[in-house]
């Protein structure tokens, strides 16, 4: 045989073997690959398992906090530190520390315009407290879309309560879900409600915290209604630091009145008669004039551009408005 056509046999043969060797290592390999992806699936829902045992089905953890505490001291942070010492993954979020000192109603209506952008499981914790040390009641409650909600049993859920239904609440009574021998008479913020709402974000057993209330407490509220003069409601609020005047009478209800955009209102605030035009934003009126609009939370308001509505018009909480029917 030629040299070449040995050769050229030769490196066949090699170019085979080398194939073979190939496939044959491979499957080896998977083999023996095998057991150690089962084992490390196993590890895996193991840890899994444990987790969700540890911590129930709430994997997010997610605490939702809110007071009128400010942000000049440490009453804030202490209460976030009970927290993560509780539950180390809890994921804080806060909505704010600046509501109106006292002013239930600011924290209510707060709280209800941010609950609906978390999901079935999400614990609340609102203080705002002026009765704290007093025979009021601390309590967990549960609405009916399955949020959480831990706080003082004064009238901040009633806006929740009005929409969503409240499925059961409870007394804060249990002290094994408390911190500290001895209660501040003052600070529930810290020894009652963080605790109880970093337990509640594990999962754990709510109802352990104490016995079923019966009747919550409600504020006052004056609802909005049509009249034969018009449509009668309230100035409830005012949108942070920009005065805008927010009323308690929703958009599609005022939409019953007629009025398109661009339209001027009439309309009285505590007796006294003003005539407002309709926008949909800001900008629709010079700089300084008053204006109508439906703010982003689907309630009327009125503001100023780039101004004080509150200042501007005077206008002390809360205060009675009619708006007439469009002529």
């Amino acid at each position: 045989m030629p040299s070449t056509h040995r050769f050229a046999a030769r490196s066949l043969v090699a170019l085979l073997l080398l194939v073979f060797s190939h496939v044959f290592l491979t499957k080896i390999g998977a083999q023996e690959a095998a057991p150690a992806r089962a084992s490390g699936n196993q590890i895996g829902e193991q840890g899994a398992n444990q987790a969700q045992n540890q911590f129930g089905n709430n994997a997010e953890h997610t605490l939702v906090f809110m007071t009128d505490f400010g942000l000049q001291d440490d009453s804030v942070a202490i209460c976030k530190a009970v927290m993560l010492r509780i539950d180390p993954a809890l994921k804080i979020m806060d909505i704010t520390h600046q509501v109106t000192p006292f002013s239930i109603i600011d924290g209510a209506r707060y709280l209800a315009g941010t609950s609906p952008y978390y999901g079935p499981g999400t614990v609340f914790v609102a203080v705002i407290d002026p009765g704290v040390g007093s025979s009021r009641k601390a309590i967990v409650a549960k609405s009916k879309l399955d949020q959480y909600f831990v706080l003082p049993d004064n009238g901040l859920l009633t806006m929740i309560e009005d929409r969503d239904g409240i499925a059961e609440a409870r007394e804060i009574t249990n002290p094994e879900w408390m911190i500290g021998g001895k209660l501040s008479s003052t600070f529930h913020g810290r020894d009652i409600f963080s605790p109880i709402g970093a337990r509640q974000s594990r999962g754990v057993d709510w109802r352990q915290v104490g016995p079923v209330v019966q009747k919550l407490v409600r504020l006052k509220l004056m609802p909005a209604k049509m009249e034969a003069g018009g449509l009668s409601g309230e100035i409830i609020a005012t949108d942070g630091p920009f005065g805008n005047l927010i009323t308690n009478i929703d958009g599609d209800l005022f939409s019953k009145l007629g009025y398109g955009i661009g339209d001027s209102v009439q309309l009285t605030i505590s007796g006294k008669p003003y005539r407002i035009q309709f926008v949909r934003a800001f900008s629709d009126v010079p700089l300084g004039k008053p204006l109508l609009y439906i703010d982003s939370r689907g309630h009327l308001a009125i503001a100023v551009n780039q101004g004080n509505a509150q200042s501007v018009l005077q206008v002390k909480l809360p205060s009675p408005v009619l708006f007439k029917k469009k002529e």
